[in-house]
């Protein structure tokens, strides 16, 4: 029966053994700390309730407008967004979209033929595998490695630039992920120089997935990749991060680079926008009200990473067995814990033993086992308590 579908559809669609314990830990009425966190709608925070409900009643929203990039009024609040981070983004270099799933879409489908190939960071979001299967691009990873902080390993980046080419596959783009999930890490000067280098010398594009660009953990500001001009850029936003508002699906691609490339990509991105025309009037309209939300909504997500680091870095302080790798931004951080044997196995027997949630760090293709993925975002007292948990179960089975 399998050869009744399109062979990019043949996925394992088997329940693993992580999701197959949390739901019979969840059907047993047990406990669940759950340090995975990553829904902000249901951690606690304070939202404008009213004002965010009416913005969606305007009276505009009942005219049928069809606008491929987006309604002028929304990309240029974008526009403005992108301003405070002390980047000039034009609106006319704007294209919404309803997540940055269907971002990747289009711009798979404006740079990719079939079997082109596309360098993704390891570790990373699983995602981009599902999104490169349906759009028949090959992904090939470049090494984040860990020295003092995270960093992108080029000479990694350049060998699997060598297979794709081994495999007669041309390579597009390169994908960065600004900051890193989930190691937190952003794409210094001089690495996204060295990315600027490779991809004018190959015809290649950068696209620069920055949804937690505002979650930085320093005091100095990052770069973004949307002043970019070196080379054919794309960046990707949007709402579910940036106002924690992932029910609102209001996403965005901007582009930069040279002319005419740039003005070239953006007349066939609007035809692929215009095919599917998918953003709905009355978000459009609430995007400026919604992007405001996001003052209130960093300020109180920042004071929980904040809050929530300064108790990991306590209870950790307190052992030897554990640490927490450096995190520069973002939403989650990553633990390294001695290795007995694969971490999806240390993270069944957490959750069986203490009702402690976290993810195996092979989830996002880590290297080698030994990694724990937690989430700086969960109620600081479940969150403490889950770390407590967690420390006392490592201890535990090296006694």
């Amino acid at each position: 029966m399998h050869n009744f579908f399109a062979r990019r559809t043949s996925w394992n669609l088997t329940t693993n053994r992580y999701t197959e314990a949390l739901a019979a830990h969840r059907r047993a009425g047990r406990e669940v700390l759950d340090l995975t966190a990553s829904n902000p709608t249901i951690i606690g925070l304070r939202y404008r309730d009213d004002e965010l409900l009416k913005v969606l009643a305007h009276g505009e929203a009942l005219t049928y407008n069809p606008t491929p990039q987006g309604l002028l009024a929304a990309r240029e609040a974008v526009s403005t967004y992108y301003a405070a981070h002390g980047s000039q983004v034009l609106p006319d270099n704007l294209i919404l979209t309803t997540s940055t799933s269907e971002a990747y879409s289009f711009l798979f489908r404006l740079l990719c033929d079939p079997g082109d190939t596309v360098l993704v960071p390891a570790p990373s979001y699983p995602l981009f595998d599902f999104l490169a299967d349906l759009h028949d691009v090959k992904l090939e990873p470049y090494e984040l490695v860990y020295d003092h902080g995270w960093q992108i390993d080029f000479h990694s980046a350049q060998a699997a630039m060598e297979r794709a080419s081994r495999a007669t596959s041309r390579c597009r783009a390169v994908l960065a992920v600004h900051p890193n999930n989930p190691t937190g890490s952003f794409v210094k000067p001089r690495e996204a120089e060295e990315l600027n280098r490779i991809c004018a010398a190959n015809e290649m594009a950068i696209v620069a997935d920055e949804v937690f660009l505002d979650y930085s953990l320093g005091k100095d500001p990052p770069l973004t990749f949307s002043s970019n001009s070196t080379v054919l850029t794309f960046t990707l936003s949007g709402l579910s991060k940036i106002s924690g508002l992932p029910q609102m699906k209001i996403a965005w691609i901007a582009a930069s680079g040279p002319q005419p490339l740039l003005s070239d990509a953006m007349s066939r991105l609007e035809v692929i926008a215009d095919t599917y025309l998918s953003m709905s009037a009355p978000l459009q309209w609430a995007v400026p009200v919604m992007l405001e939300e996001r003052h209130g909504i960093q300020r109180q997500l920042r004071q929980r990473m904040t809050g929530n680091l300064a108790v990991l870095d306590a209870e950790l302080a307190l052992q030897e067995l554990c640490r927490r790798l450096e995190v520069e931004g973002g939403w989650y951080a990553v633990l390294r814990v001695p290795v007995v044997g694969p971490d999806e196995d240390l993270a069944i027997g957490l959750l069986r033993e203490t009702g402690v949630l976290v993810q195996p760090g092979h989830f996002y293709d880590f290297a080698s086992d030994g990694h724990l993925v937690i989430s700086l975002i969960t109620p600081g007292d479940e969150f403490a308590e889950g770390i407590r948990r967690l420390l006392a179960f490592v201890a535990g089975r090296h006694s």
